[in-house]
């Protein structure tokens, strides 16, 4: 079925009057090992984006194994939850527990899943982790798939590590032209003395001080003056040994999902109208006070200049599967329109999060985004893994 977002067109998976997916997955059976919770500072919201995902998944097509990381990097079986999602989705909690039966990475992914036997017809694994921060989103679990062989939902472990940290996301997609706000960066041993009068000079007051490599608002801070400023770079120092300093603008907060590996598909914009100073953490996921107005209310044409950004931006960084890219619109002040801000390459996917409510707006059902979703990690790994890893004599010659 044709969808039309703006200037652009895309397909989304074809299903049944009973709902049931027809794409060509429909007749292989699946093991889906769901990875949630990690070491990272948002280790909360991803026990909540894991609720409503497992939520979302059709167990009549697909085996669920749920995996718990802990804080402290130790995997293991979330017996509760799988016990939950067979009583049904609405038995499962809000936000999982990480507790259970310790495991190891590697067996857990392997074709047979956890504690079962290898056959010639085990069924194909595919990992999604949802794992937002380091040691999740930033390529470290994507690089420990890659070598398990594993097929996984989202970005590749180079647009992973890029998309994480925001520092080098910036110079990449600066030097192919995509405006952006001012910023420095800046690292724990070479912060300057004079960084007030720094800041103050190149960007003023107020700015927003973030960690590089970090989500969901965490360590954030809206500094206005030089004693704000230093305690702003203890705080986002505690969480990386990278920050950045960015300029703050009178814009409005855009944003828009993209899906897709080869061919991206854009979702209608959305606009946010945060309920505290900035969207910050509790705004995102737990107070539901910020409005989020979808589709966004903007001039057709700048809605298209907005999607073609942003699907220049997931390209740039070299995204597949899915991400979520944001904006400023400047429309006081300099009136610099469009302006990129980060793009998150596992967003949340909480009931309020706006990546499924964009994509529901476009047309494609939270259901249908998961199944969507796992096809296109499939898609990627039997297209990547077409490639040789060995020297071919005979091409050579």
């Amino acid at each position: 079925m044709g969808v039309a977002v703006g200037p652009l067109r895309f397909t989304v998976p074809e299903y049944n009057k009973a709902g049931q997916y027809r794409g060509e997955m429909a007749e292989r059976r699946t093991n889906l090992v769901v990875l949630f919770g990690g070491r990272s500072a948002e280790h909360d919201v991803s026990r909540v984006t894991a609720a409503h995902v497992l939520r979302a998944i059709d167990t009549s097509r697909y085996d669920v194994t749920a995996v718990a990381i802990d804080r402290d990097g130790r995997w293991m079986l979330a017996e509760d939850a799988m016990a939950a999602l067979a009583v049904g989705p609405d038995a499962l909690p809000d936000a999982l527990a990480v507790a259970g039966p310790t495991t190891e990475a590697l067996p857990v992914l392997a074709p047979e899943g956890a504690g079962g036997t290898a056959s010639g017809d085990a069924p194909l694994v595919v990992a999604i982790p949802l794992l937002h921060g380091p040691f999740g989103e930033d390529g470290t679990v994507q690089g420990l798939l890659e070598l398990a062989g594993v097929p996984y939902v989202g970005a590749g472990v180079l647009s992973s590590a890029l998309a994480m940290d925001k520092a080098k996301a910036k110079e990449v997609c600066a030097q192919l032209g995509i405006p952006q706000v001012d910023w420095l960066s800046l690292r724990a041993d070479r912060i300057p003395t004079d960084v007030a009068d720094v800041v103050g000079s190149t960007l003023g007051f107020p700015a927003f001080v973030k960690p590089a490599n970090l989500g969901s608002s965490v360590g954030v801070s809206k500094v206005h003056d030089a004693v704000e400023l230093k305690d702003a770079l203890e705080l986002a120092l505690s969480y990386d040994e990278w920050v950045i300093v960015e300029e703050a603008v009178v814009a409005r907060e855009i944003e828009l999902a993209v899906l897709g590996n080869l061919e991206p598909r854009v979702s209608v914009a959305g606009e946010v109208i945060p309920a505290a100073e900035f969207y910050d953490y509790e705004d995102k996921y737990f107070d539901d006070r910020a409005k989020l107005l979808i589709p966004a209310p903007l001039p057709a044409e700048v809605a298209g200049a907005f999607q073609e950004m942003a699907v220049r931006a997931y390209e740039a960084l070299r995204a597949e599967g899915m991400a979520r890219v944001d904006f400023f619109y400047e429309e006081e002040g300099r009136r610099r329109g469009p302006l990129l801000n980060e793009i998150n390459t596992i967003p949340g996917f909480t009931p309020i999060s706006m990546y499924p409510k964009l994509w529901q707006a476009s047309g494609m059902s939270y259901t249908e985004l998961v199944d969507e979703l796992i096809r296109l990690a499939v898609e990627r790994w039997e297209r990547r893994h077409g490639h040789r890893t060995v020297r071919n004599e005979r091409l050579e010659r």
